[in-house]
């Protein structure tokens, strides 16, 4: 009984400091979502709680919706959709393809060139803005979504290097089975590397979407139209420290853009989790 009894103590301490670590953790986003219908006047005298003292949640919504700039919400969020859809296939397609290639198929230099694509993420992003911006305005696409999908067509040294390590624990008995039935490149990887290496596909598919729906810094850059802003550099106009600073219509704006974010993670989270296992029991 004292054997149990101990074990019995232990799990109730454990569970209980995971509970409390688990609210610590999501409290700011309890936070952000409750004062998403706290009244814009009384939202900071009680800045901690949860529970709003006048509820205003419909008239911080309509105003959120509403927009800022003369342009609604509803734009910015298609603008945001767009990009980060657009963004997001192209990176992983670019990044399978790469993969692929330093990983399978043998060519001169292959190591070289793939420590070259390592090195690349060392190189923080906002020094490749000024090249990029620069490519861009010669090509006539400032202020335009292309500027903003374009960057992302070339792939990522992080999904490439995923990716990678994921083909490089398939067999290759399975490429020269399949070359002896007749199939090319293109088709091994499609019908026989792609179904094995879903996981880390899915996985890269997340982190870009996430990277590219929350980027703040290259729509800063290349858009000057409101018209055609991001979620981002729409929010950030909420506030406007000459005149009247709209946090109710913010806070709710803000809840809004995570439900994309949060869905996506909640349909695609097995796969994320088995990407991340089987890459550590591959290293």
């Amino acid at each position: 009984m004292g054997m149990h009894t101990k074990k019995r103590i232990h799990s109730i301490r454990f569970h209980m400091g995971a509970c409390i670590l688990g609210f610590l953790m999501i409290y700011p986003l309890l936070w952000l979502l409750a004062s998403s219908f706290k009244s814009n006047d009384t939202m900071f005298l009680d800045t901690y709680s949860l529970i709003p003292k006048i509820w205003d949640g419909a008239t911080n919504y309509k105003s959120g919706f509403s927009g800022v700039g003369g342009v609604r919400f509803i734009t910015f969020f298609m603008n945001s959709l767009v990009v980060t859809v657009a963004g997001t296939a192209g990176c992983v397609i670019t990044s399978l393809f790469a993969a692929y290639a330093l990983s399978r198929i043998k060519f001169r230099f292959s190591g070289f060139w793939f420590g070259c694509v390592m090195l690349t993420m060392m190189i923080p992003p906002q020094v490749m803005v000024v090249p990029q911006y620069i490519i861009l305005k010669r090509l006539h696409l400032i202020d335009t979504r292309t500027a903003l999908v374009l960057p992302w067509f070339f792939g990522g040294a992080f999904f490439i290097f995923l990716m990678v390590q994921f083909f490089r624990g398939i067999p290759r008995e399975l490429d020269e089975a399949a070359e002896i039935d007749g199939c090319g490149k293109l088709a091994i990887l499609f019908r026989i590397l792609i179904p094995i290496v879903k996981p880390a596909i899915v996985t890269s598919s997340i982190f870009a979407f996430y990277w590219t729906w929350q980027d703040f810094f290259q729509p800063l850059i290349f858009m000057n139209s409101v018209s055609k802003f991001t979620i981002p550099l729409a929010l950030n106009m909420y506030l406007d420290p000459n005149s009247y600073n709209n946090y109710g219509g913010l806070f709710a704006m803000s809840v809004i853009s995570l439900l994309p974010v949060i869905i996506f993670f909640i349909i695609f989270q097995r796969y994320l989790v088995d990407g991340i296992a089987m890459d550590g029991i591959k290293g």
